[in-house]
């Protein structure tokens, strides 16, 4: 990176953060409080008014311009951080790297999503490009008055999203296992209530009322923490993810850096608040000293491996964002669970065995509580291909695939973060005549599957993989 860019994007994060502060500001709304005790209140009662639910668009969807106290050029606005890797992304894939070959642990999180080229990274051009106005002249996203129409979103908006640096910030909550006085540290990313989605900034999914088979139960105690009744989580392995051959995937090792037992499920039903299910997965455990990295460097065998920086003083945690699409749709995402053992390893995430409890297959009929994820396994390779997905590539180069979601928030609503996987393949022939490409959209894959072009892993037929991944979206890039 040359002085000029790295000059550009320290003027960036400042930007950020004084725009952050000017448009809660102007707009006379609070800021989501930070205090463990109000978040509580705003947890327990679901009293908070609703305005209050600040969604701070990352800087990519605002005009360029003056700003308060602070300005940008349309020039420097215009690149950021479209197709070009930032100082933090580089460093964090040497650091990725070196560590898997000097110890053969991968501990922590892939590189950041903002890669080094055009298949690592999906941020979109800004709309001026080809024009003969600079971005100044343009006008808000679409989305901004209709979500659902075209432009960014953020749709998980308990947390602040760094365009820059592609992260979220997120409220960080304590509880308690039952008959423990060990805290557990999680967070609060989706419920099956619509009502309490809006008043606590949460994904809203309806499929979760089906997911009790595959939550665990907890209460409030009379300090209105969550206690869960069981569930624990093992923070102490190593990550290990060492390729295949002749294909990087199946993987010949393939170790989760974090362990869950036979009850543990992100998932929790709780009992005495009218049994709502909430998508609460437990990041760290143990006491506040042992956890709190508010400058980042956490130790991963105490925390989450996605997680980049843990502030147990102000109730925090900021964690990695992830590409992906859906209906065609730039997103970000977090990933935080799986069902399977070797897929936690490769999607660096807790194994969560209470989650095969869930029934797959059933994608949108009656009690299903899964969304279908598309993975591919043989496809283009290289950031610097913009047609690379799947997990041969994430597996080789560390960064990830590029998969494919069905619905999610403002886009359909069949969402569930309980995404059920469907492994595809490009077959022989259709790599030989150079249809290999970069899928996008859910009906475009089922499409070139009926055409014979994809089938699933060593050709059998496609369909249900059998496992879950749990993805929460967080934020739409288009």
């Amino acid at each position: 990176m040359n002085a000029s860019a790295g000059v550009l994007l320290s003027k960036a994060a400042g930007l950020r953060r004084a725009l952050e502060a000017n448009i809660a500001m102007q707009a006379g709304i609070p800021v989501l409080p930070t205090n463990q005790n109000l978040r509580k209140e705003l947890f327990v009662k679901f009293s908070f008014p609703a305005s209050v639910m600040v969604c701070l668009l990352p800087i990519f969807s605002l005009r360029a311009g003056q700003v308060g106290s602070t300005s940008i050029s349309n020039a420097e606005a215009s690149q950021l951080p479209h197709s070009r890797a930032t100082a933090d992304s580089m460093k964090q894939a040497s650091n990725h790297i070196a560590q898997a070959d000097a110890t053969g642990s991968q501990d922590g999180p892939s590189p950041s999503p903002l890669g080094p080229g055009p298949g690592c990274n999906l941020f979109p051009a800004p709309p001026s490009t080809g024009a003969s106005v600079p971005l100044s002249y343009f006008g808000p996203s679409p989305s901004a008055s209709n979500p659902s129409l075209v432009g960014p979103y953020q749709l998980l908006k308990s947390g602040t999203v760094d365009a820059v640096k592609g992260t979220i910030t997120l409220p960080l909550y304590k509880g308690y296992l039952g008959g423990s006085k060990t805290p557990v540290w999680y967070i609060l990313t989706d419920v099956d209530d619509a009502n309490v989605a809006t008043l606590l900034g949460l994904n809203y999914s309806a499929k979760l009322t089906f997911a009790a088979r595959g939550a665990r139960t907890a209460r409030f105690n009379k300090s209105g923490d969550l206690v869960f009744t069981a569930g624990t989580v093992d923070f102490s392995p190593h990550r290990v993810l060492t390729p295949g051959s002749p294909n990087a995937f199946p993987p010949a090792v393939a170790q989760p850096g974090s362990v869950g037992d036979a009850q543990y499920s992100p998932l929790v039903r709780v009992l005495n608040a009218g049994g709502v299910i909430y998508n609460a997965p437990i990041i760290a455990a143990g006491d506040e000293s042992e956890i709190n990295f508010p400058d980042g460097n956490p130790d991963y065998t105490k925390v989450h491996d996605q997680v980049l920086a843990l502030d147990t003083v102000n109730e925090t945690v900021t964690l990695q964002l992830i590409n992906g699409f859906s209906f065609g749709r730039q997103l970000w995402y977090i990933s935080l669970d799986a069902s399977r053992r070797d897929v936690a390893s490769i999607e660096g995430n807790t194994y969560a065995p209470l989650l095969s409890h869930l029934p797959t297959g059933k994608d949108d009929s009656f009690s299903s509580p899964v969304e279908r994820i598309f993975i591919a396994t043989n496809g283009a390779e290289d950031c610097v291909n913009p047609q690379r997905q799947g997990l041969n590539a994430a597996i080789t180069d560390g960064f990830r695939p590029n998969n494919t979601f069905g619905g999610i928030p403002t886009i359909a609503t069949d969402y569930s973060p309980m995404w059920n996987a469907q492994l595809y393949e490009w077959t022989p022939d259709a790599i030989a005549k150079g249809y290999r490409g970069q899928l996008r959209e859910e009906f475009q894959i089922l499409t070139f599957v009926q055409d014979g072009l994809l089938t699933g892993p060593g050709g059998a037929p496609f369909g249900d993989s059998g496992f879950i991944i749990n993805c929460p979206p967080v934020q739409r890039l288009q």
